[in-house]
């Protein structure tokens, strides 16, 4: 019984050495590696290394200073972002920043992390093609959305910076 055991135990292991040798010979990847498209500007905001590592960081606080504060600037705004590394179709449309294969897809995907930017925020620039008859400004995921509900908002500024 043993010789048994230990001879299915090395069946496996062959196989297992063989089909996965042959998928790393061969390049292959069960994650795709992400396709980074250059910016459409001169250079980003920050040096590359600094945005693949901290750009989720930079988001955020963006984000709280927009929010809890109303102070808005562009150096890390979303919309930046979306603006410069956005992709058109063959047909001059802009292709959502989180469609598959896009740029922020595709390091999200191979990374693993799930992103929820998008659940509010246009994936496509203000201005932008998103297809015959749709406008880009206030497109969300192909819906229009009215921001009316903010009508009445007026962040304090007595303590803000300038």
């Amino acid at each position: 019984m043993g010789k048994l055991k230990s001879a299915a135990l090395s069946a496996l292991v062959v196989t297992v050495l063989l089909t996965g040798g042959t998928a790393a010979a061969a390049g292959e990847s069960r994650v795709p590696f992400p396709v980074i498209t250059q910016g459409k500007g001169e250079q980003c905001v920050e040096p590359t290394p600094v945005m693949r590592r901290e750009h989720m960081n930079f988001l955020l606080h963006q984000r709280d200073r927009t929010v809890l504060q109303g102070v808005r600037t562009k150096q890390h705004s979303l919309s930046g972002c979306i603006d410069c590394h956005v992709n058109d179709d063959t047909a001059g449309n802009a292709i959502p920043v989180n469609a598959p294969g896009q740029f922020c897809d595709s390091c999200h995907a191979f990374t693993g992390v799930k992103i929820d930017c998008f659940s509010c925020h246009a994936t496509r620039p203000d201005g932008a093609s998103a297809g015959p008859g749709v406008s880009g400004a206030h497109l969300l995921e192909g819906r229009l959305f009215s921001f009316s509900f903010l009508a009445g908002f007026a962040p304090d500024r007595r303590n803000l910076e300038r």
